[in-house]
């Protein structure tokens, strides 16, 4: 696969949040792994690609960590204010993409913040499937455990057919236009809007899944965030 072959892609990272399960006194973004921020990492993923045009990131106003960073000065970063939800943060980073120059028919990579272990060779992928994809779609994994349904009272209700399942990741790409108005449409509707991938199906739309590798890992508890520093002390 060459790099010619891909399409060119935005990418728009939703940073707003503060991370409460992490229990730290920083927003977990800015946590530190291995010598930079989880932030940084995750910039870096894509700020090398080529094929890149830009990159929004979503910020809480009064972010005082951002500017810190080597990368908010990098022309080809621009911060956009993020909202009260990740929805939010991510209709607000699209606006910014089209006062940017962007177009309804880009194609625009949501990736979650920390999320910094996106290899390139699932990037490429991505990019590569979907390239001409009418839909889009995300990064999965397939489900590798028994799933249990429960009631309201804690017990198992089922045990649910695995191989029906598979856990979201991110990157999620769709084209600028059609997530923009699903973001939008979702949003006034009040409904419950998880990921992008989440916001498209509310359309009616079927977002296509593209298995990519387990390690890519979302740091969401202190644990998440050691298991990561341990990954790449042996090399990643």
């Amino acid at each position: 696969m060459t790099t010619c072959t891909l399409p060119h892609f935005w990418a728009l990272i939703p940073a707003a949040g503060v991370g409460s399960r992490m229990r730290a006194d920083r927003p977990k973004q800015y946590l530190e792994l291995a010598g930079q921020t989880i932030l940084e990492h995750t910039l870096a993923c894509f700020l090398d690609h080529p094929q890149l045009q830009g990159v929004v990131v979503s910020l809480a106003p009064d972010d005082p960590y951002w500017p810190t960073l080597v990368c908010a000065h990098d022309s080809r970063v621009v911060r956009a204010e993020g909202g009260r939800e990740r929805a939010d943060s991510v209709l607000n980073g699209l606006q910014r993409l089209g006062e940017l120059g962007a177009q309804d028919g880009d194609w625009v990579l949501v990736h979650d913040a920390a999320r910094p272990n996106l290899a390139r060779s699932d990037l490429d992928l991505l990019l590569a499937e979907l390239a001409d994809d009418p839909v889009g779609g995300l990064l999965a994994v397939p489900a590798r455990d028994t799933l249990k349904r429960t009631g309201p009272d804690g017990r198992v209700l089922e045990t649910v057919d695995r191989a029906l399942i598979w856990q979201a990741y991110t990157p999620q790409m769709f084209r600028l236009g059609l997530l923009r108005r699903a973001l939008a449409q979702a949003l006034a509707a009040e409904v419950a809007i998880t990921d992008e991938a989440s916001a498209i199906e509310w359309l009616g739309q079927a977002p296509r899944l593209i298995e990519g590798r387990a390690d890519n890992l979302k740091v969401t508890r202190p644990e998440d965030l050691q298991g990561l520093a341990r990954l790449w002390h042996t090399g990643r």
